[in-house]
């Protein structure tokens, strides 16, 4: 593959926004049509990118993007969803907390939150919290998963079995067009399965680009939980689904 400036660029606005289009590449950066098309299939030929009418995604696979890259991504919306999300949580509730980037913002913006108990399998997460006092904070144990700081496994799933909790906040690595919500590793997707069945109101928390990527283990549909927040209006069929199911979409900025 021919390097040139503009790939590593591509490739950040790629995971950034899920999806990249050659109109508004070429007028990123100020160069042609035909251009653009190049760029987007050198880096299709290196597997880097998947083309598509119009432009390219992230290519489909079985592994997530690094986790240090993913807490990069969509900083601003992650807060904004974050503190929408922590207005759904009242005082005095119990509320679990899974592995993700977007439920540590959530953690951040509970803080000044009083009389609560968080139970999480995120160490990450645990961590956050001890800078509130007033919150009491159980980890369910498991198997360490060092890339994310996760708690996985049968001993995870056992832990969680044990409760029932007011709220879940979970997030996820991708969201198939049918409403499914999806993610790559199989033990993670027992520890969500069990979280959302011992949750009396569970909250998705996924940004836009999370509808522009595949992972391949199915965690449950979007009509097993209470409510999405996200960051964009949701395809349209999707939309209305959600109401079908119930399901509340609660976008923010």
């Amino acid at each position: 593959m021919s390097q040139t400036f503009r790939h590593p660029d591509i490739l950040k606005i790629a995971q950034r926004e899920g999806k990249v289009t050659v109109e508004a590449l070429a007028e990123h950066f100020g160069v042609t049509l035909q251009t653009i098309r190049r760029d987007l299939s050198e880096l299709a030929e290196a597997n880097k990118l998947e083309r598509v009418h119009g432009g390219a995604i992230l290519p489909s696979g079985t592994t997530n993007i690094e986790y240090e890259e993913r807490r990069n991504l969509n900083q601003g919306s992650k807060v904004a969803m974050a503190r929408a999300c922590a207005q759904q949580i009242p005082e005095g509730c119990s509320v679990f907390l899974n592995i993700g980037t977007s439920t540590e913002a959530v953690a951040r913006e509970l803080l000044q939150h009083r009389d609560l108990m968080v139970i999480t399998n995120n160490m990450n997460i645990a961590n956050i919290l001890v800078d509130n006092p007033d919150c009491q904070i159980i980890v369910t144990g498991g198997a360490f998963r060092r890339s994310d700081g996760g708690l996985i496994g049968t001993l995870t799933v056992e832990t969680i079995r044990q409760f029932k909790f007011d709220f879940a906040v979970i997030g996820c690595s991708a969201m198939d067009e049918d409403g499914d919500i999806l993610d790559f590793d199989i033990q993670e997707v027992g520890v969500s399965q069990a979280i959302i069945a011992q949750s009396r109101k569970c909250l998705l928390v996924a940004d836009h680009s999370k509808f522009s990527r595949t992972a391949p283990a199915r965690i449950a549909s979007m009509g097993s939980v209470s409510t999405v927040v996200t960051d964009q209006p949701l395809p349209g069929h999707l939309t209305q689904k959600c109401v079908d199911w119930g399901t509340e979409v609660l976008v923010v900025g």
